[in-house]
């Protein structure tokens, strides 16, 4: 028996790294050939947070311009989101807005849909074009709840964001 059942979108430009995330989460593996996602995958892990047993249902979005037009159908009833760049690809930032708008239309109605802005192939340090502070200001400016850089290729910060990111949806179910 779950204390709480949660839908979370991950989103964002393709090839920002949303798949070696997932599967980094779920079998703490780095899996380097990961193809394409077509459309959207799902998974599901059970995690413990505090006294609460939580059930997360991860909706893992292609992020292709041409699947873009899915995204609605499968935003609607989520409870919260990763909105993923990577942090060598200065691009990938530049389109949040376009991503967001999207999401913000789909939960209207939901009063409190937190999203964390994750930074992943953090590992690249050589190859960086978003500064850290970069992404805070855009975090903040956009009012959204929370950034963090990660490496699915080392693990780094990969089980603190998908924590942080449920004790908000805690938070907002009034769970603790």
């Amino acid at each position: 028996m779950y204390d709480a059942v949660f839908k979370i979108i991950i989103f964002g430009d393709g090839g920002c790294g949303k798949t070696t995330l997932t599967q980094r989460f779920l079998t703490n593996l780095f899996i380097s050939d990961s193809k394409m996602t077509i459309g959207v995958d799902f998974e599901v892990k059970s995690l413990q947070i505090k006294e609460n047993k939580v059930k997360l249902q991860i909706w893992d979005f292609g992020g292709e311009e041409r699947f873009r037009f899915l995204l609605p159908t499968y935003v609607r009833g989520a409870n919260g989101g990763l909105f993923m760049y990577d942090i060598t690809n200065y691009s990938s930032l530049a389109h949040i807005d376009d991503w967001l708008m999207v999401i913000k239309k789909e939960t209207i109605s939901e009063p409190l849909f937190p999203i964390i802005v994750v930074g992943g192939k953090a590992d690249l340090i050589n190859e960086r074009e978003v500064s850290s502070e970069e992404g805070i200001k855009i975090t903040q400016s956009r009012g959204l709840d929370g950034f963090i850089e990660c490496s699915s290729k080392s693990g780094e910060n990969i089980e603190v964001l998908f924590n942080a990111l449920t004790v908000l949806m805690l938070e907002d179910s009034k769970l603790i």
